[in-house]
């Protein structure tokens, strides 16, 4: 359920990100200080998934009383469990690089709400939907985050699956770089 959550969750946390800077036009003042366009998408990136980590601690309560209410105590899976955190920290880490680039194409927020979702909802669902309209193509599923987050999910920690993740994020973190440097 969390990345359905996260789909329209980390959206609305990154779509004021550079949109409300171009607005408003504190861009300028923003890009006049001695800093680089890669320390200001890094700044906005490293907080906005900062917010979503502290939005995910409050489920560790679960795990607890999961731990405690077990017969016998601490009869679960903390591979699945700790694979599923893992997983949910690439997937935020995604979705909010797919935030921040769209939150450069649009100077309104709601428009860059829109392009995450659809981006995210695409990457995270759409190749799997496209491979199951034909025949189940393993190949073009791999294209897709659901196949890799379920693996991560399942307590597999695949270098595929974490390259995977750290590619898709680094291409949006760097195709927001552009933009900021263009404008």
């Amino acid at each position: 359920l969390a990345p359905w959550v996260f789909l329209f969750l980390i959206p609305a946390i990154t779509m004021k990100s550079f949109a409300d800077e171009y607005s408003t036009g504190t861009i300028e003042l923003l890009k006049t200080k001695p800093i680089s366009d890669w320390q200001i998408v890094f700044g906005k990136f490293t907080a906005s998934l900062l917010l979503i980590s502290i939005a995910i601690l409050p489920t560790f309560t679960y795990i607890y009383s999961i731990y405690q209410l077990g017969s016998p105590v601490g009869n679960m899976d903390f591979g699945s469990t700790i694979g599923s955190y893992i997983g949910l920290l690439f997937l935020a880490a995604t979705y909010t690089s797919i935030g921040l680039f769209t939150s450069t194409v649009s100077k309104n927020q709601i428009v860059a709400f829109i392009l995450s979702v659809f981006i995210s909802f695409f990457f995270f669902y759409g190749f799997a939907a496209i491979s199951n309209s034909l025949d189940n193509n393993l190949t073009l599923q791999k294209f897709g985050m659901i196949a890799h987050y379920k693996s991560i999910s399942r307590g597999i920690i695949d270098t595929r699956d974490l390259i995977y993740f750290i590619s898709i994020t680094i291409l949006f973190l760097f195709m927001t770089k552009t933009r900021l440097e263009n404008e």
